[in-house]
């Protein structure tokens, strides 16, 4: 009977959770990681300000970054790191989103907070009855739930985890037309001001989100020699066999790339990460 039960519970969870959305965030985050050369970023995770975020509760840090300069790769590193770090850790839950232009018309505030509000239920050991009830409420009405539902939702959720992090990739590249953005990054700063969580947000230089993030910790994002570096070594075996045979070339062609990169970390033909 307890297996029966077990089953029904699983199967209402993935129910309700692809009612919620049927986006899931967690192939990008296996294709961004992925793409990482092993060892890059540990300066950002080092850093005093992204240690001091990771160990206060209620803090923003936000990572603003010039186009190119690796954001997208650094997010995806900070998420690997958050869920190693508490993959035994129940009451500590992470939810993260990667904004991108090209889906603009799937990333309303109003998805944008159901896809958050569906990593976090699936971490609980049951369905909230807040969950169920707004999914009876509008299944027979096949209607959606409203931004305020979700958010109620949302707060509430939240409220089960001793600690909860929020992770944002690319704010810039959610539309600015119609208060879009502004609608949802003032939601997540007030879903932070009313439950403790912590956000980790990046984004291009835009006045208007930098704006927003007056008094956070602020960190900014510059592909580091280091990571070049190890990103440069990684990729010489690709080069033509005189070069991989001389060693003093491969470091001067690696110098000269360093210099010329000024903090960018996307090659130009690399799939787009920033």
């Amino acid at each position: 009977m307890n297996q029966l039960t077990k089953h029904q519970d699983e199967k209402e969870r993935r129910i309700i959770t692809d009612w919620l959305t049927p986006i899931d965030y967690a192939t990008q985050q296996s294709d961004f990681i992925n793409r990482r050369e092993e060892g890059t970023g540990r300066w950002l995770l080092d850093s005093s300000e992204f240690q001091e975020w990771l160990n206060q509760s209620k803090q923003t840090l936000f990572c603003p970054g010039i186009p190119g300069a690796g954001k997208t790769i650094l997010t995806s590193i900070v998420v690997e790191h958050l869920c190693a770090k508490f993959q035994n850790n129940t009451s500590v839950s992470i939810a993260y989103l990667y904004c991108n232009f090209r889906r603009q018309h799937e990333q309303t505030p109003t998805d944008l907070l159901a896809s958050l509000l569906k990593q976090l239920v699936q971490e609980l050991p049951s369905m909230p009855e807040i969950i169920k009830n707004l999914y009876e409420h509008h299944k027979y009405k096949r209607t959606r739930p409203l931004f305020d539902e979700i958010s109620k939702a949302l707060h509430s959720v939240v409220a089960n985890y001793s600690r909860a992090f929020i992770i944002i990739d690319a704010l810039d590249e959610l539309s600015a037309s119609d208060g879009v953005r502004r609608r949802f990054l003032l939601e997540i700063l007030n879903l932070q001001a009313k439950t403790g969580a912590s956000v980790f947000a990046t984004s291009r230089f835009i006045p208007e989100i930098t704006r927003e993030f007056k008094g956070s910790i602020l960190l900014e994002i510059r592909a580091s020699d280091g990571d070049v570096q190890r990103y440069l070594h990684g990729r010489m075996s690709q080069l033509s066999l005189c070069v991989r045979r001389n060693v003093d070339l491969q470091e001067k062609i690696k110098a000269e790339i360093i210099k010329a990169v000024n903090g960018m970390y996307v090659l130009s033909n690399a799939p787009r990460v920033d």
